[in-house]
């Protein structure tokens, strides 16, 4: 099963991933000064890559570092994101994951987010449901969400400092009106905690396919509403998770 696959990629790389937290440097700036990539994130894209070549040859790939974007002939590809929350991990902040999801042309079709610190596996495959460690995940909380002042609402920043001031202006007018907000480091944690129920609602503008493609699939599957938000001449487009109509009272009060 692909999602087997997934795991098997996602765990190959976390396990070089693990030793090195805390003890790691930037090796490089992407975006932005602040935008940091570290030795550890290319060697865990190469371990996941080496699973994917041995299992799935044939498959395209698109990787945040290393090679990029590879073709492939079967009409699947793997979107992967060897750290997300590369910050965090430098920094010895416990909020990081490795997310590997696979694609076709109508979208995700299976994906894992693993978080080794935690030891927990957030899988899902499209129409079969999402699990935490082979367990479903509770699918009656997307039916009944809290009311608006009493949601938890997760979200993040970008690295170029006229989109956080962008951002920074939505947020202040939300924060009044949620029981408070969380910004942890990683989006696909984020995503697969608001399916989970550590958090009510997840937005942000800026995050890549490889950020929500597994994570994504994961809210979807139980049961959440995911939506695309357009970006605008400061903010890039992004994504959003949660119950309805929840998500909706969120959204309007943050879409400008």
């Amino acid at each position: 099963m692909l999602v087997e696959v997934a795991e098997e990629a996602a765990r190959a790389g976390a396990a070089v991933l693990v030793p090195r937290f805390g003890r790691e440097r930037a090796l490089a700036a992407k975006s932005s000064p602040t935008d940091l990539v570290s030795e550890a994130d290319l060697a865990s894209e190469r371990a996941i890559r080496e699973v994917l070549a041995a299992r799935r040859p044939d498959d395209g790939v698109l990787g945040e570092e290393g090679t990029g974007d590879v073709p492939g002939t079967t009409g699947l590809r793997w979107v992967v994101d060897p750290l997300d929350g590369t910050i965090d991990f430098l920094y010895g902040i416990p909020q990081w994951c490795v997310s590997v999801a696979v694609e076709d042309d109508e979208g995700a079709v299976a994906g894992v987010v693993f978080d080794p610190l935690r030891d927990e596996c957030f899988a899902a495959a499209r129409g079969a449901g999402a699990t935490l460690n082979g367990r479903p995940l509770p699918a009656g909380r997307a039916a009944d969400p809290p009311p608006l002042a009493q949601a938890l609402v997760a979200t993040g920043f970008g690295y170029d400092s006229r989109v956080r001031e962008a951002q920074g202006a939505r947020v202040a007018a939300l924060l009044p009106q949620v029981r408070d907000i969380r910004r942890a480091g990683s989006a696909a944690l984020d995503l697969c905690w608001t399916a989970l129920g550590r958090h009510d609602v997840y937005y942000e503008w800026g995050v890549q396919r490889w950020d929500h493609a597994a994570a994504g699939l994961v809210c979807r599957e139980a049961g959440l509403e995911v939506t695309a938000l357009a970006g605008d001449d400061v903010l890039p487009p992004g994504l959003a998770a949660g119950p309805q109509p929840l998500l909706d009272a969120v959204l309007a009060r943050v879409a400008g």
